[in-house]
């Protein structure tokens, strides 16, 4: 097998599990915005219910899988053709995903663009928890990936290849 094909198919393993843990980040942020009752009108699982037709519970899975397996694998497969760190290429797909919400998602959902029917803290805290997101996204893919080259690079010095 390619190595390079190898160490892509692990790169993207890597992304797969940023991805979830960044998503595990910002469900525990959204959690407790609601618990604290922080602009209880920005429900996003209850909009992507709305949206989709689903329960709160089946919206949380997708919420999962959009983090963990779009983003996770998007991270692998972008980082490194952006410039910059991973945590660079993070933030970039954070602040994406938040301006896909905001002109795609928001209007669907009857927020109006950018959620503005809300107000003007909805774009502000749903742009906030996105770049946390995007940060915790490219920070777990880059210490991942980086210890994964360090064992490809000390596997391929001793000639095993493997």
């Amino acid at each position: 097998m390619n190595n390079s094909k190898t160490v892509q198919e692990r790169n993207v393993s890597k992304g797969i599990l940023a991805g979830f843990i960044a998503t595990l980040v910002l469900s525990a942020l959204m959690i407790m915005k609601t618990m604290m009752g922080v602009m209880p009108e920005l429900d996003v699982i209850a909009m992507l219910s709305g949206m989709l037709g689903v329960s709160s519970t089946t919206a949380w899975m997708v919420h999962l899988a959009i983090g963990t397996l779009g983003y996770g694998i998007t991270i692998a497969l972008l980082a490194r053709s952006i410039p910059g760190s991973a945590v660079v290429t993070g933030l970039i797909l954070g602040t994406a995903g938040w301006l896909v919400m905001m002109v795609v998602m928001m209007p669907m959902a009857g927020k109006g663009l950018f959620g503005m029917s809300i107000g003007i803290m909805a774009p502000m805290m749903t742009l906030v928890l996105h770049l946390i997101f995007g940060g915790v996204l490219g920070w777990v893919y880059g210490r991942t990936t980086k210890q994964l080259h360090v064992n490809h690079d000390a596997t391929a010095a001793r000639g095993t290849g493997h």
